[in-house]
């Protein structure tokens, strides 16, 4: 009868450590950002928008995807001191979207997309709305986060919402300058 009180208490015993250490997984996964289904994709001309997209993606446990522009800006293209420089030109004509580099990307897979670029003239390239028209981005979250030498976002939340569906959200995150550690970043998200 005493073996069968411990056999019964020691079962008790064990059950209730996996009750609770399942209850402090699901806790735990609930608070963890990378069980959900985040994108980081990004522009990035000169390399600026990279290195904070990488780190990004290491704070978010996302996937990183670049957006590629087929013909790649040289240092004249990004002249902006000359009206007849090529972003000078994109810039200017609000049709304008230059072809992209298309991979195998599947849009779907994702809930959340962290969307990062230069500020060209006080708002998004171009390049970034040939990639928010070629998928389908209905029902996803957008966060948008930028770089710049010397301009906030200004309006380039509302200007990228014509690119995508009405469902989509688009949300305005920040002008990233400082190259922050994934740390940084980490709490940077949880604004989201």
């Amino acid at each position: 009868m005493k073996n069968i009180v411990l056999i019964i208490l020691g079962i008790l015993i064990i059950s209730a450590g996996v009750v609770f250490a399942l209850n402090n997984n699901t806790k735990a996964n609930s608070d963890n950002t990378t069980n959900k289904n985040i994108l980081v994709a990004y522009f990035s001309a000169t390399g600026t928008t990279k290195r904070i997209a990488q780190n990004l993606a290491k704070a978010t446990g996302g996937d990183l995807y670049e957006i590629k522009p087929l013909k790649t800006y040289t240092n004249a293209d990004l002249n902006w001191h000359d009206n007849n420089s090529r972003t000078s030109v994109e810039m200017n004509d609000p049709k304008s979207r230059p072809e992209i580099v298309t991979g195998d990307l599947s849009i779907e897979n994702y809930d959340t997309i962290y969307l990062g670029f230069p500020i060209w003239w006080g708002t998004a390239p171009k390049v970034v709305h040939t990639f928010l028209e070629k998928y389908n981005f209905s029902g996803k979250k957008i966060i948008i986060f930028a770089t710049s030498g010397s301009s906030g976002l200004g309006n380039t939340a509302n200007n990228l919402k014509q690119s995508v569906s009405k469902t989509a959200t688009i949300i305005e995150g920040d002008v990233l300058n400082s190259n922050p550690s994934v740390e940084n970043l980490k709490q940077w998200v949880k604004k989201f």
